[in-house]
């Protein structure tokens, strides 16, 4: 007997999973769990994603939904994990509540770098992974390094065609190859989730902007992403949009919106604001949006990519400033929105689509980023870091990377060419060190 597990935190990693089976990306399995986390920061107050309008669309394709949270009640998904010594416990729990008997285990896990996917990982030790990606960080580098007992068991990335013709990075370390999830089947899916017509505006073709809420992250302070709205409805206005949707991020704030409306009057734009939480591509598909505008949320992607819609970014340079640290896992996709979509205030650029990059192009920039960020994991793409930096690098790829990121690196552009030798220079070194731990001794 075998019993796949799929975990999920999302309607959009679930509509990923559905596609996937749909198009037979899993071989036959004797049963089928739906493993649902609820990561929210209070999961007792939002409700998981089976509780998710359009849900019961998908739910077809498991044999049983089961919540990860009740089963590890009181701790939360995402801070989770067993001890060592624990984990032949753990996995006989599981296997008792789940009723799983002595069933081969199969998992298919999301993020695998963090809990609750390496939990699972390392408690059902032995079992085959897969990992499937449902936005643009499967495209950046692994964000922290994976015991070998769990990276070797992974045997593909499963991910959406987002951006046609760039490889996934992630997991690249243990040779893990990229496996696409074919788009008819996911945008079908999709087409099935939406809630009924009454519950989504009959806007046609309006200038739709999405909101990501960043405060939440602390990657802005609430004050620049109210101020990156309000410059997404100015942009969209400037190039002649009278009718604009707001879709919110779910958790976000209603103040969000009030800057928003009070600019919308005083553009004289006509300006809606939606309530229900309903996913970017099912309005793609309902509204046909005339353009999309965003920073660097996937949904701009899949409305590019998945059905042929204008887009625009804004704000992409000031977060590649903004992000900390560096090796920051939002850093890629940022940077893959930033070096693709044309800019808002581009008139010329959003009117005629320009693309920044063609496939090959981005994907060296992502490699050379992803070196960046994660030296000690990827260290073999160091010569083609240094071939692209020493080629490429200027006044505008500048923006991609810290320039004391390359000094510490030893790679091009980090220090004046006449001094380029002295990071490699081991007398240096030694000086440089003996240096410091002086001054530390001093100060204590």
């Amino acid at each position: 007997m075998t019993t796949q597990i799929f975990q999920a935190s999302t309607l959009y990693g679930t509509a990923t999973l559905a596609a996937a089976l749909d198009s037979g990306c899993f071989r036959p399995a004797d049963r089928r769990i739906l493993l649902v986390c609820n990561n929210a920061a209070a999961p007792e107050t939002t409700p998981a994603l089976d509780e998710a309008p359009g849900f019961e669309k998908l739910r077809d394709r498991f044999d049983d939904v089961i919540s990860y949270n009740a089963t590890i009640f009181p701790f939360h998904p995402g801070g989770w994990a067993p001890r060592v010594d624990d984990m032949p416990l753990w996995e006989r729990f599981l296997r008792h509540e789940w009723q799983l008997g002595d069933d081969d285990v199969e998992l298919a896990v999301e993020s695998i770098q963090v809990n609750p996917a390496l939990a699972l990982a390392q408690i059902f030790t032995g079992a085959p992974v897969t990992v499937y990606a449902d936005g643009l960080m499967s495209y950046g580098p692994t964000r922290n390094k994976i015991d070998p007992l769990v990276g070797t068991r992974v045997d593909r990335v499963l991910h959406l065609d987002l951006v046609p013709g760039l490889e996934p990075l992630l997991l690249t370390e243990f040779g893990v190859p990229g496996e696409l999830v074919p788009t008819a089947a996911f945008t079908k899916v999709l087409a099935h989730l939406g809630p009924a017509g009454e519950e989504v505006p009959d806007i046609e073709e309006p200038a739709l902007l999405l909101g990501q809420y960043l405060s939440a992250l602390e990657i802005l302070t609430a004050e620049q992403e109210e101020n990156l709205h309000v410059r997404m409805l100015k942009g969209a206005a400037a190039l002649g949009h009278t009718k604009v949707v707001f879709k919110p991020h779910p958790s976000a704030p209603a103040a969000f919106t009030r800057s928003l409306e009070q600019e919308a009057k005083k553009l004289e734009v006509e300006l809606t604001v939606l309530d229900t939480p309903v996913l970017a591509e099912v309005l793609y598909q309902r509204m046909r949006p005339a353009l999309v505008v965003g920073c660097f949320s996937t949904a701009l992607l899949t409305a590019q990519a998945l059905y042929g819609l204008p887009v625009a970014r804004i704000g992409t340079e000031m977060l590649l400033e903004q992000l900390t640290p560096y090796e920051n896992s939002n850093r890629i996709p940022v940077t893959i929105a930033d070096a693709l979509l044309p800019e808002l205030g581009d008139r010329a650029a959003v009117t005629e689509q320009r693309t920044g990059m063609d496939a090959e192009a981005l994907g060296a920039l992502v490699r050379a980023v992803g070196f960046a960020m994660q030296p000690k994991i990827y260290p073999g793409l160091r010569p083609e870091a240094e071939a692209w930096l020493g080629r490429h690098l200027n006044q505008h790829t500048m923006r991609y990377f810290k320039r004391r990121r390359l000094s510490s690196l030893a790679l091009p552009g980090g220090v004046p060419a006449q001094l380029a030798f002295i990071p490699r220079n081991a007398t240096v070194r030694r000086v440089a060190k003996k240096a410091r731990n002086l001054r530390n001794s001093v100060r204590r």
